[in-house]
């Protein structure tokens, strides 16, 4: 079971597992003082419930409303917990889920699905306050993307690979940190070039190529899930493949203070880290912007020039046309009158 997870799972969604069941294993002992049972009590599953969403006017007026202090303080002391108001209600959710799947590895049924349950979760979702947040508080849209690429002009051989790997990022569709950072040579499917106006094949030609992402979030690798980028960002590739002379393997990898370059891949934290730190470089907060960034930002700029949703979800690979759609609202919204009533 666990090389098949191992094997069907990215590193980053492993952990995250390994996160959360971590936190559901403290809690049961900070709470009950007892190992997570399995199956767990319905009445152990509300309790989760009760100390993780909660009202702080509530709270405020009823000391025994929320996550009791012996229970924040043992998590607080380990590390589990890092605020001390509620939890957002996608993390409650995403640990239950989890503590379900849990459940049916185990050939166990779970109370998960049970009316009490389920009806906990709706009522304390629609009384939370807390906002979803975003994972990048604002989208590298083409104009950040540019700041970006701006500090990429040094000439050194990191240069040349954070100018690439932000472009194959934005430009494939806003490809995810691990989907970048686990990109080969043998990925790469020379297309032939392309007009750089649309029907237009007297003119100027654009080089092309198609990437093969493999496994991703929402596909498996035998989906064969490809993407195709056109000019600046297949430029630059290219241009990063012949300075640093890769012919095969990893496409983005490691350098060292010395120009030197690794024979493994950077990993997807290091996606996030470049990001940030070219950020910082062209003098934008990092703290505002984040890898997914690029993901958002691809849909909000393809909003912007009118290109359409369902054009743009081929390239994003979206499965969702509400989540995707929610960047063109809010576009849409921007540019409409009834924003400007006030």
């Amino acid at each position: 079971l666990r090389h098949l997870a191992q094997k069907g799972m990215g590193a980053n969604t492993l952990r995250a597992m390994a996160s959360d069941l971590g936190y559901l294993e403290a809690w049961s002992r900070a709470s009950d003082g007892f190992a997570l049972p399995w199956p767990a009590p319905e009445a152990i599953v509300l309790r989760f419930v009760a100390h993780h969403l909660w009202d702080p006017a509530e709270r405020a007026r009823n000391a025994g409303h929320g996550m009791p202090d012996s229970v924040r303080q043992a998590l607080a002391a380990t590390g589990r917990l890092r605020s001390d108001g509620p939890h957002a209600v996608a993390t409650v959710r995403r640990r239950m889920a989890l503590w379900a799947t849990f459940h049916r590895w185990r050939g166990l049924e779970g109370p998960f699905s049970s009316p009490n349950i389920r009806n906990a979760m709706r009522l304390a979702a629609m009384a939370t306050d807390r906002p979803r947040g975003r994972k990048s508080a604002r989208a590298v849209t083409r104009d950040i993307l540019d700041r970006l690429l701006t500090t990429c002009g040094g000439g050194r051989l990191i240069d040349a690979r954070d100018r690439a790997l932000l472009l194959i990022a934005f430009g494939s569709g806003g490809r995810r940190r691990s989907e970048v950072a686990r990109l080969t040579v043998e990925d790469l499917m020379e297309r032939s070039p392309v007009p750089a106006r649309r029907g237009d094949a007297q003119g100027v030609m654009l080089r092309s190529l198609g990437l093969r992402l493999g496994r991703t979030k929402t596909a498996g690798a035998d989906q064969d899930e490809r993407v195709v980028v056109v000019g600046r960002p297949v430029d630059a590739l290219l241009s990063w493949l012949f300075a640093a002379d890769i012919a095969a393997g990893p496409i983005f990898r490691r350098i060292d203070r010395w120009d030197r370059i690794g024979e493994g891949a950077i990993d997807a934290q290091s996606v996030n880290a470049i990001l940030k730190k070219r950020c910082r470089q062209a003098g934008l907060d990092p703290a505002a912007y984040s890898a997914h960034g690029l993901r958002s930002g691809y849909l909000t700029e393809a909003a912007r020039r009118g290109v359409p949703l369902q054009e743009a979800m081929r390239q994003t690979r979206h499965r969702s046309m509400q989540q995707a759609s929610s960047y063109y609202n809010e576009v849409e919204i921007e540019r409409g009158e009834s924003a400007r009533l006030g």
